[in-house]
């Protein structure tokens, strides 16, 4: 590797993932349902960027100034490629972070993400972007970080390192770095083979390197396979943001936040005996055996009362983004999966199911008769929405701003899905962030722009497209061979896709 990768993996591209949790909209709601305050969000930072995809959704999506930066040229020119189709004023860099962190242009910022860097760089780095938290951080804003935990990777730790070492000693650089990872993976398999003492002790070990094998090369690459990769206790990180005057704010993902899901009573009453909350924090990631934290930092937290909790909760704007016959009220959590209330979610999803923007007070008020209470309706909706089914939605005057913004963004990405289905979002001004869209949808849009209305006209426009590319669909692990299953196929997804998923993209105004 060149010296400007400082031992980060560059010659491989990133995945075109996008992440909710650095859609600053979410803030609102999490902070609300653990009584503190939040900021409203102007200015925004992601660091480490990627390809881009979060960052410009989020730019185009909100109001929010976004800056960021990614120290791979060829990701931070497609980024910025994604911000001038979308015409959005995102500002990003391809900077290293000390770089970055040095520029005499950049504003303070009330929120800052940093999502899964963290574990993949050097404790230079790491000092670096605490200076630059302490520095560049607003009294009040936010810090957003998600990092590999211990002690969840405790048991994988070991066979990783050996991929690695594997990858770096008996791999030719010649051969690319997906033939070294497929090497040592397959290294791995023959060590597991001869039953070594390490897979008595861990028998998972075997499976998660099972799950390895099945999984995107770009990603395992740039997952694993950098050359500082280190897992951390919850301490840790406390430790790292303490110079930056950061507090621990609470997990950025709603669903860690119901311990109904993830903890047993007895487990419940053994957090709740310890005084220190850090160290309560630190015990609830033995008893979950946490992985992977995504947490929220506060540069001075302040709590609500109850009062002032109830009032602001109300005011929340949801959607619906299932239909209605598609939601399974079930979720899964740490302690398995979990078997939700008829009684309180069947009223709830009944009122949202025609996909129109409610407050959670709205639907306080339509459920009187029903007995669902406001503590109900606010935990029902963290549920709903760490599960997919429900997204946040913003206030009318930002969405009709971001509409355009959104509208060039989606067309740029569509015009992509003919080509590739690298892209598996499209942006809504709704909720100020990303829908998930696959390939086969995005080409349903685009025969819809092109004024395609009856189903079998979809399925032999998208054919077409198949079949020169020399592709084929994958259904229930079969190829399907002829053009006449593949069409067949795609006729009964473009039923389904008009029936169930273009209202909730209108909805949504993704369309």
């Amino acid at each position: 590797m060149n010296d400007w990768t400082d031992g980060y993996m560059a010659d491989i591209d990133y995945t075109y993932g996008y992440y909710s949790e650095l859609n600053p909209l979410r803030i609102k709601q999490i902070f609300l349902y653990e009584g503190l305050k939040f900021p409203e969000i102007g200015t925004a930072c992601e660091l480490g960027f990627g390809q881009g995809i979060s960052v410009n959704i989020h730019a185009a999506a909100s109001l929010i100034e976004w800056f960021g930066t990614d120290f791979n040229p060829s990701q931070t020119a497609f980024a910025q490629e994604i911000s001038a189709a979308a015409n959005s004023s995102a500002k990003l860099f391809d900077d290293d972070f000390e770089s970055f962190a040095s520029r005499s242009n950049l504003p303070d910022f009330d929120f800052i993400g940093v999502h899964g860097i963290w574990s993949w760089i050097n404790d230079e780095n790491r000092t670096i972007i605490v200076d630059f938290v302490r520095r560049k951080l607003k009294v009040g804003g936010i810090l957003y970080i998600s990092y590999n935990t211990l002690p969840g990777w405790s048991s994988y730790s070991p066979i990783r390192h050996l991929m690695t070492e594997h990858a770096k000693i008996l791999g030719s650089k010649g051969l690319g770095i997906i033939n070294r990872i497929n090497d040592a993976i397959e290294f791995s398999e023959k060590l597991l083979a001869v039953n070594p003492r390490i897979l008595q002790t861990n028998p998972q070990i075997a499976e998660w390197v099972q799950k390895l094998k099945e999984q995107n090369r770009h990603y395992l690459a740039h997952e694993y396979f950098n050359r500082d990769w280190h897992p951390i206790h919850f301490e840790t990180m406390r430790d790292w943001l303490r110079p930056a005057k950061l507090s621990y704010a609470c997990s950025a993902h709603q669903l860690d936040h119901l311990d109904v899901l993830n903890l047993s009573d007895a487990q419940q009453v053994l957090l709740n005996d310890i005084p220190d909350e850090m160290f309560r924090e630190s015990v609830r990631d033995f008893i979950v055996n946490q992985q992977f934290r995504r947490d929220y930092w506060v540069r001075g937290a302040c709590k609500l009362s109850t009062i002032e909790k109830n009032d602001q909760s109300r005011t929340l704007r949801v959607i619906m983004t299932k239909h209605r016959a598609e939601i399974v009220l079930k979720v899964t959590g740490a302690l398995g999966t979990a078997t939700l209330s008829d009684s309180v979610y069947g009223p709830i999803l009944d009122f949202l199911s025609d996909h129109k923007i409610k407050s959670l007070g709205q639907i306080e008020q339509a459920l009187l008769g029903n007995k669902v209470s406001l503590s109900q309706i606010i935990q029902a909706a963290m549920l709903l929405v760490g599960s997919g089914q429900m997204a946040l939605v913003q206030e009318e005057n930002i969405i009709a701003k971001a509409r355009k913004h959104t509208d060039k963004l989606n067309n740029y990405i569509l015009r992509k899905a003919s080509s590739s289905g690298d892209i598996a979002y499209l942006a809504s001004p709704v909720t100020g962030g990303g829908i998930n869209v696959g390939r086969f949808q995005q080409l349903f849009l685009v025969g819809l722009s092109k004024g395609l209305r009856n189903h079998n006209d979809f399925a032999q426009f998208i054919w077409k497209i198949l079949s020169a590319q020399g592709q084929k669909i994958l259904k229930e692990g079969r190829t399907l061979e002829t053009a006449e299953e593949n069409i067949e196929e795609l006729t009964e997804q473009t039923i389904i896709f008009m029936e169930k998923q273009l209202p909730i993209l209108k909805a949504l105004q993704v369309i």
